[in-house]
């Protein structure tokens, strides 16, 4: 028998950070709420490593990105670092994944291939929609910390690039239903 995870530990370490940074932003200020964000990714990781046995590799690139953006932002206490980290994050998820197919490599089928059980041709458009996605994220990003406040800014960091994804994973249904692969077979133990 295996074990299953709680079903709270995705979403929790997931957005459980997004939420500290938003919250304490709000209370306190933008470098105070870097902090935050910091702890805060540093304990999901954790607390994904004593639930699952395992770190997600998106989460270490996020962790790795908020570690030196961060720790630049409090150390020169300059808020342009942490404005910059969504860009990077998004670009460098654009470059995995479009990267990846220039070697025909779907890298989403790495990721995601045991949760979503498509074939390698849905996994090439998904490679190719979500790169070409990610990579519109990071000019977006680039678009909103400059020419807006940083109120503003904090809100589309927190819910709308969140919100813009989770729209963005629905229109992409489609291709889960046309490439999904066939149910394995049940395998019976019996008399013969």
């Amino acid at each position: 028998m295996t074990r299953e995870d709680p079903k709270w530990i995705g979403p929790a370490t997931d957005y459980g950070p997004l939420l500290v940074f938003f919250i304490a932003y709000f209370v306190w200020g933008l470098i105070p709420a870097t902090g935050a964000l910091m702890v805060a990714t540093l304990i999901a990781l954790v607390a994904s490593w004593l639930v699952r046995r395992t770190i997600p590799a998106m989460a270490v690139v996020t962790a790795v990105v908020v570690g030196v953006f961060g720790g630049l932002t409090l150390w020169l206490h300059d808020e342009t670092f942490i404005k910059l980290k969504p860009t990077i994050v998004q670009a460098l998820f654009a470059v995995i994944l479009l990267g990846g197919l220039l070697f025909d490599k779907p890298m989403l089928k790495y990721v995601l291939g045991k949760v979503w059980p498509i074939d390698d041709d849905g996994f090439r458009k998904l490679s190719l929609r979500f790169g070409l996605f990610f990579a519109a994220m990071a000019v977006l990003n680039e678009v909103v910390w400059r020419t807006q406040d940083t109120d503003t800014w904090v809100l589309f960091k927190v819910w709308g690039l969140m919100g813009l994804t989770f729209v963005f994973a629905l229109t992409q249904i489609k291709v889960f239903e046309t490439h999904r692969l066939p149910d394995p077979e049940p395998t019976t133990r019996g008399d013969t």
